[in-house]
């Protein structure tokens, strides 16, 4: 009864938020269901822990879980997912609360979930999901998560000794490493590429999960993750993983994965993980053969407000969501405007962080990263803004070597005096770097001075 009671709340607020915003309340309903049976994933009806499937780690959750669902519904496949990105127990919950008969009966093929990495375990002992995929485990939300090896830790707690199989990115140390754990183990990973680099001996990289001694990279795919080996256990990766992007052709948007080609939605170096896990899914879990998978990608729309071009009074934004809590994505959106031979403005917009008490202004990620590429290139002028932060955004581009000439600095998040320094750029090309919250007011204002987006 605490059961049936708890979801009928659910399903009520479900229906009261889709009547008034239904853009909101991806938590609501499993959060306020949840206080009355806090154990109600226990008791859901027809969930087979087989078809169920948890993607966790640090980065490229909602893309890779986002790809994988477009794949399994464009080739006939029932899914529930929580695709807004409610990755804790109570958009676990909230999910299958919408997709639930009154009675906590479902009926979908597959359940696939974006879990929390610090959660995960916690969700796993209500729901025992037999398929885990691991993206990567790296440096983020040092309020809450500490260092890498804290939620490692946690993440190894998620795994008994019941049927496990684990989906794991070849090229990325931590994930690696959990291969000894599981029943069964699938390998994902992209071949070196012509946006591979490596790094000097001055950079400090990670110490070896297994036995913490130095992991050596051959190369970087993209930031953290690459061929590597530690000599001293063994730990490494393997030379061919059992689902491998090769031939990946930037120009041409391409790549070719179990001897298909596949059309590459979007083509920035970090994607292509996402594309390897999910082409690995199709097939392991949903017996999508990779034509099928191919053909899926073609239509795929990544979740908005990650990666967006738009065209407003002659210039080309290109805006870069980070989470502005992890240095790799951070570097990864560097690598993309260096790698951009033509004359181009970096606006950079690292905010003081405000989603947990208290707050803090994250500088130190931005001394995390190498901007040596990006400042050698053509860059006409570097605009830093935000409150607080732009100062020290400015003095990372100053200890780079950056002229300070170049360097306009805004104390604040005033959006008409950001677009008012970037309509007065010479250039047309506008890479733009800011976190969600100043995004949505951007995206507000570009709308209504009738911009266009591509």
């Amino acid at each position: 009864m605490k059961f049936l009671i708890a979801l009928w709340l659910g399903k009520f607020l479900n229906w009261l938020i889709g009547r008034i915003d239904p853009s909101r309340g991806s938590n609501l309903a499993g959060q306020k269901a949840m206080r009355v049976d806090p154990f109600m994933l226990l008791h859901f009806k027809g969930i087979d822990p087989g078809k169920v499937l948890f993607i966790t780690g640090t980065n490229g959750k909602s893309t890779t879980n986002n790809l994988i669902n477009h794949i399994f519904r464009e080739n006939g496949k029932t899914v529930v997912s929580n695709l807004e990105g409610a990755n804790l127990i109570y958009g676990v919950a909230t999910a299958l609360i919408k997709a639930c008969s009154l009675t906590g009966r479902l009926s979908a093929d597959y359940y696939i979930f974006e879990t929390d990495e610090r959660y995960m375990p916690l969700i796993r002992k209500q729901i025992p999901a037999a398929n885990i995929l691991i993206t990567n485990l790296q440096k983020d939300q040092v309020q809450r998560n500490g260092d890498p090896d804290f939620i490692y830790r946690k993440v190894r707690k998620a795994f008994g000794g019941e049927y496990t199989k684990l989906f794991l990115n070849n090229e990325e140390p931590r994930t690696m490493s959990f291969a000894d754990l599981a029943n069964e183990v699938v390998t994902y990973g992209v071949a070196q590429h012509s946006e591979a680099f490596t790094k000097n001996d001055s950079y400090v990289t990670m110490p070896c999960p297994r036995c913490h001694h130095k992991i050596s990279f051959d190369y970087y795919n993209t930031d953290g993750i690459g061929r590597f080996h530690c000599d001293n256990c063994g730990l490494s990766s393997i030379e061919h993983a059992d689902y491998e992007l090769t031939d990946v052709n930037f120009g041409e948007r391409s790549f070719v994965a179990c001897g298909e080609s596949f059309p590459m939605p979007y083509d920035t170096p970090y994607m292509l993980y996402n594309y390897a896990a999910a082409i690995a899914v199709a097939q392991e879990l949903g017996g999508i053969a990779p034509a099928d998978a191919s053909r899926a990608f073609a239509s795929f729309k990544n979740v908005g407000g990650r990666f967006e071009i738009m065209h407003y009074k002659g210039k080309t934004i290109k805006y870069m969501r980070i989470k502005q809590e992890n240095p790799e994505t951070l570097q990864t959106s560097i690598n993309v405007m260096a790698a951009d031979p033509n004359r181009k403005m970096i606006a950079l917009g690292l905010c003081p962080l405000v989603d947990m008490i208290p707050h803090y202004a994250n500088s130190f990620y931005a001394f995390d990263c190498d901007l040596s590429k990006l400042v050698q290139g053509d860059v006409e002028k570097y605009f830093c803004f935000s409150e607080r932060v732009c100062y020290d955004t400015a003095n990372r581009l100053i200890y780079e070597g950056v002229d300070p000439t170049l360097i306009t600095i805004a104390d604040t998040e005033d959006i008409h005096t950001i677009f008012q320094e970037i309509e007065e750029a010479e250039t047309d090309n506008i890479y733009l770097i800011t976190w969600l919250h100043t995004y949505e007011h951007m995206e507000k204002f570009l709308k209504e001075e009738g911009a266009v987006y591509e």
